[in-house]
């Protein structure tokens, strides 16, 4: 993976976004990353707000996003399983266009599952297609940002 210095990247109020599927990681890794990062300086936006199924990014959320210098993306198993996630990552892809600003972990999950998703992804998105077969360019947009962030070369971790 191609080592991005801090510097390099445009001043924004934060230095990094977490995006993560808290029922997956909040409690475990998502807690050891955030307290890791801010103990060496790394000012880290992560929503610690549980949103009720079917509720809306709020625009607080998305207004940090557009503030955050880079994008951490903690894709786990059931990631993909999240509308709220999958709003979160395109609007990453959407307004953090150089590969140096995303920062993809593969926590507990194959990067080809993502990329070509199948397994929990592929069931993921089934759903998702009958829930929004009247909007199913949501569904292709959420599609294609999935492929773009697997894309980009980024840490696989096991689940432990």
């Amino acid at each position: 993976m191609a080592t991005t210095s801090f510097q390099n990247i445009s001043c924004g109020k934060y230095d990094a976004f977490l995006s993560f599927r808290g029922e997956d990681t909040r409690k475990g890794f998502i807690g050891y990353l955030y307290t890791a990062l801010n103990n060496k300086g790394i000012y880290v936006f992560r929503d610690d707000k549980q949103l009720e199924k079917g509720g809306s990014i709020s625009p607080n959320l998305l207004k940090a996003i557009d503030e955050s210098r880079i994008s951490i993306i903690v894709l786990s198993k059931n990631y993909a399983s999240s509308t709220w996630c999958l709003d979160e990552l395109l609007k990453i892809t959407e307004c953090k266009n150089r590969e140096d600003q995303i920062f993809p972990i593969f926590y507990g999950v194959e990067p080809t599952v993502v990329r070509k998703q199948t397994a929990s992804f592929g069931e993921a998105f089934a759903e998702h297609e009958e829930f929004f077969r009247d909007n199913i360019e949501k569904v292709q947009k959420w599609r294609h940002a999935l492929k773009v962030v697997a894309n980009i070369s980024g840490w696989e971790l096991k689940d432990r």
